[in-house]
C-alpha cells in the first residue's frame, strides 16, 4: 500500500474511491503521568507521551491501511494527521485520506 501526503502519485493515473481514516485514543498510567509532570517543570521531552505518540500514530494508520484495502485500493493520498486532548494523560490521534485505485 502506497501512502502520501501528496494529492498525486508521479506516474500514476488514480481513480478515486473515497475518504478513508483511522483514530485511536491512547493513555498512559498515573506513575508516568506523574514523571511526565515533572519532565514539564524541569524541561526537557516527555519521552513517555513521546512513545505513546508514537504507538498510537501506527495503531491510526493501520486501521486506515485495513479501510482502504477493504475497498479494494492501491493507495492512500492526501494523507492528514491531527491530534487532540481527550482527558488528562488521554490522546487521540486520527489520520485520514484519499484512498484510490490505479488506473
Amino acid at each position: 500500500m502506497v501512502i502520501v501526503t501528496t494529492e498525486r502519485i508521479e506516474g500514476q493515473n488514480l481513480q478515486t474511491i473515497g475518504m478513508v481514516t483511522g483514530s485511536t485514543v491512547q493513555t498512559k498510567n498515573a506513575f508516568k503521568d506523574i514523571g511526565a509532570g515533572f519532565r514539564n517543570i524541569v524541561g526537557g521531552e516527555a519521552a513517555s507521551y513521546t512513545k505513546m505518540i508514537a504507538e498510537a500514530r501506527e495503531v491510526a494508520i493501520s486501521r486506515m491501511i485495513e479501510k482502504a484495502q477493504a475497498m479494494g485500493a492501491d493507495a492512500i493520498v492526501a494523507v492528514r494527521f491531527s491530534s487532540s486532548s481527550v482527558m488528562q494523560g488521554a490522546a487521540e490521534i486520527m489520520v485520514c485520506g484519499t484512498a484510490v485505485k490505479f488506473v
